[in-house]
């Protein structure tokens, strides 16, 4: 194999892309109805490379991890901030749960297997994914006055036992939150994403990716107006309580721009547009329904519309509706409206603010005559603000280097912490002020997929070789102690989530379940199962926690040993 070693070490992103590839490959095997997913092989194939013999600078560990951590946090800003408060007690509750429970797994085992103060610190650091463990043992057991070979072996201890158990604490975390939960809660996380994104939005139905209503709420209609029609088009676009209009009329093969004044004549085919119980309501009287008509086809617009007018701020939805003007309003329909991406109660009684988000459905030129009275038009682009991810990026990694202390034991959020942190604030403000900081979906999710599943292959190709080589030289018995400390945490706290905590949405428990135990690779995973951003919230707290709370169990592991 010294050719690919050869191969390798040229060009060691040959190693890191055909990990992702045959990673991702092996991901989409189903064995019964158990799926290992890409990320998780990607893992395990970064592994298998990692025989060969290959390095791959750190750098592009922490850089791939940056960009997936503030993806992420970019998503799901807007929904993060409004769900602080007493709702993120049970968060704080589960991460709490699983430093404890991860604690006295590690002291009970180390002690049964007669394990040294710094192997027992390093199973922790690597079965419970928390490198920074490792810093915060090293130097408690620096300060405990031992002689300075003594302290070298047992530093030295937690290197191996973290380069051990790193790999299964990433590939069991993926297992139990991915595979095990599901099962145990009885449904998928798709299925209770779907679910909680719609109850989030105040009874708005959402639907996944390419996914539609079969009955839309607006629809337009053609009719061939009966004998005896002799009435005005405002006459029938008034003669039912929700609003309808004519777009477009034919007559004796000619078409003709409509006004409310018009008489409308029998033979006349007209296109109607409206709210479908209004269309429904009125069709009846409007004759024979037609299919297609030539000349009759026309393109309607769905804008959404940042509201910029003060004269409407603080105002409900229908007195703004009931003071336009008819010719202001006429053909442009309100099919949503949002607030810091949350949709809103389309209902009279709804006030309107500075910022909110309105979706107007109607003709071109009706909707242009609106946009300008009501703010500005969001304008779909396909290119990324690079000022604005890159100054949220900046400041990510700058919070990231902030430390503050307890006692002598350092703390910090680290460059993930800090990105997610950053992600978190720049995608709220995003929300807020919609002129610019644009990042297209498409963008953000190919940022999330490329950056997780890279880190992931750096941390295999990493750690693996290492890993293998330790066991074959002193045996099974830390990688066994590692499965332990990675899955059995997991199971209490995801028993103490479903049982104490009361957790009952599949999507919302696996996110906040992954974040208690700081499970990248994990919640990855789970972000593709539930195709929407629903877990990252709890995420994203019990996230934060575990980077505080798993971090401190370094020196508290080298006090009980």
């Amino acid at each position: 194999m010294s050719w690919l070693h050869d191969l390798f070490h040229k060009s060691p992103e040959i190693a890191l892309f055909l990990s992702i590839a045959v990673g991702y490959y092996i991901g989409k095997i189903k064995f019964g109805k158990f799926q290992l997913g890409g990320v998780a092989g990607s893992l395990l194939v970064a592994v298998l490379v990692s025989q060969v013999g290959v390095e791959i600078d750190a750098g592009v560990k922490s850089v791939m991890f940056a960009l997936f951590i503030y993806a992420v946090g970019y998503e799901s800003g807007p929904d993060f901030f409004r769900s602080l408060g007493k709702q993120s007690v049970k968060e704080i509750i589960l991460a709490a749960v699983l430093s404890i429970s991860g604690l006295l797994t590690v002291v009970v085992l180390a002690k049964w297997f007669d394990l040294d103060k710094g192997l027992a610190a390093g199973v922790a650091a690597g079965a419970l994914t928390q490198s920074a463990i490792i810093g915060t043992a090293g130097d408690a057991i620096a300060r405990l006055g031992l002689a300075a070979d003594e302290v070298q072996r047992l530093q030295g201890n937690v290197a191996i036992g973290y380069a051990v158990t790193y790999v299964f604490g990433s590939f069991g975390a993926i297992l139990v939150c991915v595979n095990v939960l599901p099962k145990f809660m009885g449904r998928s996380i798709k299925e209770d994403a779907l679910k909680a994104e719609t109850a989030t939005q105040a009874g708005v139905q959402m639907y996944g990716p390419g996914q539609q209503a079969a009955a839309p709420d607006l629809v337009g209609r053609i009719f061939q107006l009966p004998a005896n029609t002799s009435t005005s088009i405002e006459a029938i676009e008034q003669s039912t309580a929700a609003a309808i209009t004519i777009e477009r009329v034919k007559r004796d093969n000619q078409i003709l721009q409509p006004s409310p004044d018009m008489l409308l004549q029998a033979g006349d085919i007209v296109l109607v547009v409206g709210k479908r119980p209004a269309v429904v309501t009125i069709a009846p009287t409007l004759g024979t329904e037609l299919h297609a008509v030539e000349g009759m086809e026309l393109t309607m617009q769905r804008r959404d519309v940042v509201i910029t007018n003060t004269q409407y701020n603080k105002r409900s939805f229908g007195d703004i509706r009931d003071a336009a003007a008819q010719d202001v309003r006429h053909g442009v329909y309100v099919s949503q409206i949002s607030r810091q991406g949350k949709a809103m109660p389309l209902v009279p009684e709804t006030v309107v603010m500075l910022g909110d988000v309105v979706t107007l459905f109607g003709a071109d030129q009706d909707v242009k005559r609106v946009v300008e009275q009501v703010g500005h038009a969001i304008v779909p682009r396909a290119k990324t603000d690079f000022v604005y991810m890159g100054a949220g990026l900046v400041c990510g990694l700058l919070i990231g280097l902030l430390t503050a202390r307890i006692g002598s034991i350092p703390l910090t959020l680290g460059s993930g912490g800090g990105a997610l942190l950053s992600g978190l604030l720049f995608g709220w403000f995003r929300s807020r002020r919609q002129s610019f900081g644009e990042m297209p979906s498409g963008a953000v999710q190919i940022l999330k997929d490329l950056g997780l599943a890279g880190f992931v292959v750096v941390v295999g190709i990493s750690s693996g070789l290492q890993a293998v080589q330790t066991v074959a030289n002193q045996g099974l018995l830390i990688f066994g102690i590692g499965v332990v400390v990675t899955v059995l945490p997991l199971i209490l706290t995801m028993l103490s989530g479903r049982y104490v905590l009361r957790y009952d949405n599949t999507a919302i428990f696996a996110g906040a379940l992954s974040g208690s135990r700081s499970a990248n690779p994990a919640f990855g995973e789970i972000l593709d199962k539930a195709e929407n951003t629903v877990p990252t919230v709890p995420f994203a707290i019990t996230y934060a926690l575990a980077n505080v709370f798993l971090t401190l169990l370094g020196p508290l592991i080298v006090a009980l040993m």
